[in-house]
């Protein structure tokens, strides 16, 4: 399993005046540590009008930057927010490949469709971002390649440094999504930080499954791949880490992450689309399969799931009581690097390819990041072989 780091550059309040400056500038000085400690790929998200959740409005600038400033690391996307009204695919496809040449052949793309408050801003219409996600799957890899027919006939420059092109990406949540990810034969970059290690073995099935049976990949090849990203602080001892606000930053990061995905609304949504998924009469595919199996199950609603609910109907929950309910169902990598050791190879034993340590969370100490991804690094020969 590759051991790599995702990144938000977020900047909870109170703000002085030079906040923002400072906080780039300290995930630069992350990046760099991490190429030097031997991480797989630095993963950089693309938000907008996000706030203290993420500063990193501008992923390919910043990492346009770290290849330049890095020598070994690759340089993941996670994820290029597809609605052309957001981004077009040919820019898409063109920073992309400006990236890959810039950095040696380092780069790795995803792509997502985004949500409700980045639609709004862009003015994209909710009922076609799906549609606009599937027509980028299929035009920015045929413009990689010199293939003209989706771009009106101009061949899109310049070509990527790797050949045929970067590895493609696809960012999911639901089980409908990794079962999609798979049929495109692209990698899936998954979030584990609320998911039961339980679940996440079963979406990785899933994923293979799909992946297995997909004959026309939306690239020039399959990039069979599972990456999960989850909240990773490792300090000298597990009290140490808890003591440095562990509980603090993954209670933050979960209600501000409800907050702004508006994930009340998205999860009806969501509670409606895999309901027709568990009824249709041909069966829903795999991820039917899969939905049906866990409403069998009988099993309940986990603790982390209870206290999520609780969340989104504006109830304001301790920090102790959602990190108790997340830590209870060993979603995170809290402690010391034996702890970690542990937590880490449960997840490389589900099949996971690709675990992104989610480290610069909430209102951790930039030097305790730092000393956190020094310690994980220690810990990547072990499983990096």
């Amino acid at each position: 399993m590759k051991i790599d780091i995702f990144n938000e550059i977020q900047d909870p309040r109170p703000w002085a005046d030079d906040h923002e400056h400072v906080r780039i500038a300290q995930a630069l000085e992350q990046a760099e540590l991490a190429d030097a400690s031997g991480y797989g790929c630095w993963w950089q998200v693309e938000h907008h009008g996000a706030e203290e959740f993420s500063l990193s409005s501008a992923p390919e600038l910043f990492l346009a930057a770290l290849s330049q400033r890095t020598s070994r690391i690759r340089l993941g996307h996670a994820a290029v927010l597809a609605p052309r009204e957001i981004n077009h695919s040919i820019r898409i496809a063109e920073r992309a490949a400006m990236l890959d040449q810039l950095s040696g052949g380092r780069a790795e793309i995803g792509l997502t469709r985004s949500v409700p408050p980045e639609w709004r801003l862009f003015g994209v219409d909710p009922d076609v971002v799906r549609d606009r996600t599937q027509d980028a799957f299929e035009a920015v890899p045929k413009m990689w390649t010199g293939d003209t027919t989706a771009s009106g006939g101009v061949r899109v420059i310049p070509s990527p440094y790797q050949h045929p092109h970067p590895p493609l990406w696809q960012a999911a949540s639901s089980p409908a999504s990794f079962e999609e990810a798979g049929r495109r034969g692209v990698g899936v970059l998954g979030m584990t930080l609320w998911e039961p290690l339980e679940r996440v073995e079963r979406l990785v099935k899933l994923y293979r499954a799909a992946a297995a049976e997909c004959a026309s990949p939306v690239g020039s090849f399959v990039n069979d791949q599972v990456a999960f990203f989850t909240f990773v602080h490792c300090a000298e001892t597990d009290e140490e880490a808890m003591r440095g606000g562990a509980a603090a930053a993954a209670a933050w990061y979960t209600a501000r992450a409800l907050t702004f995905f508006e994930a009340a609304d998205a999860f009806m949504e969501t509670m409606a689309r895999e309901q027709a998924l568990r009824d249709d009469p041909s069966g829903g595919g795999l991820a039917g399969e899969f939905l049906r199996a866990e409403a069998a199950s009988g099993a309940g609603p986990s603790p982390a799931t209870l206290v999520i609910g609780r969340i989104l109907q504006g109830e304001t929950v301790p920090d102790d009581e959602v990190y108790e309910a997340l830590s209870a169902q060993d979603s995170l990598i809290v402690g010391s690097p034996e702890t970690c050791r542990k937590k880490l190879r449960a997840y490389a034993d589900l099949g996971v390819d690709r675990l992104m340590c989610f480290q610069q969370v909430g209102a951790l100490p930039h030097e305790s990041v730092l000393n956190s991804i020094r310690l994980v690094g220690g810990l990547i020969p072990e499983f990096d072989v």
